[in-house]
């Protein structure tokens, strides 16, 4: 592999800005036109920041120009770095405490040669650096946008973009958009959802698989088969009134191939070049293994991800600040309340700790979860921040994906293809590793997300099932985040994973589709008319008899998980509270959410058998509750004793107030 030398970076050549004469004639200097200035980034900046604004200008030959600033009081051209294009430069601009709102111009000079560039400088939001951010009293709703419903139709293919749309197509575009997230905003909220992540939603220009977005081809623009910048910012403004957060999917690890710099690099090792293609081995266990070699180490950090996603080079410092100053204009153009870090430990990890740092120096408050696929919490503990790692390596991430909680809730509550069910002593074996996180509270929990099996595929359709993994997550330790149709079971009907299968169109999103189940009336059209509607439904790629499950159940599981889910909002105890677990026996589990004022209890009887809760084994705790409780999902009083019984596959919730 092509040995990197990034010692290059401290030898780049420098401009001096120099004055351009006289200011007074601004007014006669011409505007650049696209080939004098093609693109300047961040677009737009705004004044009080703490991250210092570099832009990235590119232009024909750019670097022969030298560049000031008219007159314009606490803005001024610090130092102009050539690349090692000659259409590149960087350039530093120093905005001082004493700047106001407004536009200046660059004005850019090469003998007797002017143009000007306009810049505009915002005023921030009101308690922008202050914003608060998800955390464990949210219930995430993750939705793939192209998907979900179609707002918009007229966008559904574009002048502007390669692949046309393509509903019947899997892996194709169906036509899903941001105006359709918008128009749904009321069932997400209504579910008991106080935030959605939304899967990427910047353009992704590829030829074909364009649909998922994760193979960014412009970094601040919003896809047009999506919408526009401005729509985005109105959904989350939109969202906001409905007391939902936004979180933004971003990916700093590689781009998309058809990427515009691609074809332009500002720098040749602006992505990770090799004289051959090299591909990530999928490894992280090279990046934390004290004894791992540092060829392995660089084949996992600088290989690309698949050969249609370059890896960025998060070591070129200009690559990092790029990101750096990317983040932190959407948090402040769109008024976003998180991130997530899509494939975080594939990163450079010296340069996204930094990154995470930077983000969270501008808002202190700002939370950003990581995707780290492992299967031990050993493994996934090292990259959440504070976690005192023996390298001395922190991460700054506050809070990371629990892929082992999730691989334990699969396997205890799937369902073989014989009806063979799994023991519910793998999840309590996932939590009692919880001694390795710095911070269990800031976990992500899920049982289902865009890269895996549909849960209902994975309990067989079973409804019961489903109810269970609704009840853990609503009462576990960690934040939330459920799967869009997960609510309802959505299900392909194959133990076989196709991303593009198992990201299916939501029932009622498009015109014309048969069956809504966006709405009460749909959902009970579908319980009642299920056999009938899944023989003409073309929207879910599945089996008639999948289908046919599917529409049976909608209607009670989506009750089911909306009242859970409603419940669990105003709940501090299971936001915040402790936890006491007791040994599984028999396939059934109980576990308490305590605090000072409430308590919860959890039974759950994952066999085929109805199972006596040994009460007097937790007398530790029960001991101080009153005799009665209330049942979470019937509203009714209830008496637990040694000789209470609970049916086979359910899941027992009950309060307690301690008051």
């Amino acid at each position: 592999m092509k040995k990197l030398n990034f010692l290059a970076f401290a030898c780049a050549i420098s401009m001096v800005a120099v004055s351009c004469g006289n200011m007074s004639n601004i007014d006669n200097i011409p505007e650049a036109n696209s080939s004098e200035i093609a693109r300047v980034e961040p677009p737009s900046w705004w004044i009080g920041m703490k991250t210092r604004l570099q832009l990235m200008v590119q232009g024909k030959g750019i670097s022969g120009y030298q560049v000031s600033i008219e007159d314009y009081n606490g803005v001024k051209v610090k130092e102009v770095h050539k690349a090692d294009n000659l259409d590149f430069i960087f350039i530093d601009i120093d905005v001082s405490t004493t700047a106001r709102p407004g536009t200046f111009y660059l004005i850019f000079s090469k003998g007797n040669e002017q143009f000007k560039y306009a810049y505009t400088l915002s005023e921030r939001s009101k308690g922008s650096e202050s914003r608060t951010s998800f955390n464990n009293s949210d219930l995430i709703y993750l939705i793939n946008p192209d998907r979900f419903a179609n707002g918009d139709p007229t966008n559904d293919s574009t002048s502007v973009t390669t692949e046309p749309c393509n509903r019947k197509a899997p892996f194709g575009r169906h036509g899903g958009d941001i105006q359709g997230i918008i128009d749904h905003l009321d069932y997400i909220a209504d579910l008991g959802a106080t935030a959605i992540w939304p899967t990427p939603l910047l353009e992704d220009n590829l030829k074909e698989e364009s649909y998922h977005g994760y193979a960014c081809t412009d970094y601040y623009r919003i896809d047009p088969r999506f919408g526009t910048n401005e729509l985005y910012k109105e959904m989350v403004s939109k969202a906001h009134e409905k007391g939902l957060k936004v979180i933004m999917d971003v990916v700093t690890n590689h781009c998309g191939i058809d990427h515009w710099w691609m074809k332009d690099m500002p720098f040749k090792d602006w992505v990770n070049m090799h004289d051959e293609y090299v591909g990530t081995s999928h490894r992280f266990s090279v990046l934390t293994d004290p004894y791992g070699s540092q060829h392995d180490r660089e084949i996992m950090s600088r290989g690309w991800f698949v050969p249609s996603m370059p890896d960025m080079n998060l070591d070129n410092p200009f690559v990092l600040n790029y990101f750096e100053q990317w983040a932190v204009w959407w948090i402040e153009y769109a008024g976003l309340d998180g991130l997530r870090v899509d494939t975080y430990p594939y990163n450079a990890k010296e340069a996204m700790s930094e990154w995470c740092a930077s983000v969270r120096r501008e808002y202190p408050g700002m939370n950003i979860v990581g995707e780290c696929w492992d299967h031990s919490p050993a493994a996934i503990a090292y990259w959440q921040a504070g976690n005192g790692n023996k390298d001395g390596f922190d991460t700054n991430l506050p809070t990371v994906m629990d892929f082992p909680l999730f691989e334990a809730m699969c396997r205890s509550l799937g369902v073989g293809p014989r009806g063979s069910i799994g023991d519910i002593t793998d999840v309590y074996n996932s939590l009692s590793g919880d001694y390795a996180y710095t911070n269990p509270l800031n976990l992500l929990i899920f049982f289902a997300n865009h890269d895996c099996l549909r849960f209902g595929d994975i309990v067989r359709r079973n409804p019961d099932k489903m109810k269970i993994a609704y009840s853990i997550l609503a009462t576990m330790r960690g934040i939330p985040q459920i799967f869009y149709g997960d609510e309802m079971m959505f299900a392909n009907g194959t133990q076989h994973k196709s991303d593009g299968m198992l990201r299916m169109d939501f029932p009622g999103g498009w015109d014309g589709d048969k069956v809504n189940l966006f709405t009460v009336e749909g959902r009970a059209e579908a319980a009642a008319n299920h056999a009938t509607l899944a023989a003409d439904s073309t929207t879910f790629n599945a089996t008639k008899s999948t289908r046919d499950t599917v529409l049976a159940n909608a209607a009670s599981l989506h009750d089911y998980a909306s009242r859970l889910f409603n419940w669990r909002k105003g709940k501090s105890v299971i936001h915040a509270g402790k936890t006491l677990e007791f040994l599984p026996h028999d396939n059934a589990y109980a576990y308490f959410r305590y605090n000072d004022s409430e308590t919860v209890f959890v039974f759950i009887n994952n066999s085929a058998e109805y199972c006596k809760i040994p009460w007097d084994d937790y007398a530790e705790i029960t001991s101080k509750l009153p005799s009665a409780g209330l049942n979470v999902m019937t509203g009714e009083t209830i008496t637990i004793d040694q000789d209470t019984k609970v049916p086979p596959t359910t899941a027992l919730i009950v309060e307690y107030s301690l008051k």
